[in-house]
């Protein structure tokens, strides 16, 4: 009998989970732009949600790199991070696009992206984040339990 994957079982790269949608909405936007808010007011702070996701996510996958575990889902994780961002959210990676996703929304000055964002987090956390969590619960256990217990899934 075959021993199971060693990986989470994700099959689509989760990146692409939220640069389709948002995609979509600056194509919409480009057809029919709808405003959020002044643009002297979305920009600056547009600008500072996507240094704020580009950092929280490169520093994220700098962490995986030093344990020596794979930042991408389809590969083994041999590790569990706690140090850094993993202390405050179990998914900084996710919380970082996420934040990068709004970042644009703002930068662009536009709601349609908007709109998809509730949709992409939910879709994030049934099909990538859920697999995630099974797979190292059966991989670490307790271990991962007791991370999970003091840990918030997003923040």
């Amino acid at each position: 009998m075959a021993s199971p994957p060693d990986h989470s079982g994700v099959v689509f790269p989760p990146p692409f989970l939220y640069v389709i949608p948002l995609g979509i909405g600056l194509l919409i936007h480009r057809l029919h732009p709808v405003a959020i808010m002044p643009r002297g007011v979305a920009f600056p702070i547009g600008l500072l949600l996507v240094a704020l996701g580009l950092a929280l996510a490169a520093f994220a996958i700098i962490l995986f790199l030093r344990a020596r575990t794979s930042p991408i889902p389809i590969k083994p994780t041999t590790a569990i991070v706690e140090t850094g961002p993993y202390r405050f959210t179990r998914n900084p990676m996710y919380l970082g696009l996420a934040l990068l996703y709004l970042g644009v929304t703002l930068w662009v000055d536009t709601l349609w992206p908007l709109l998809f964002l509730p949709l992409v987090i939910l879709i994030v956390q049934r099909s990538v984040i859920e697999r995630e969590e099974r797979y190292l619960e059966a991989k670490f256990g307790k271990e991962y339990l007791d991370y999970k217990a003091r840990v918030r899934r997003w923040i």
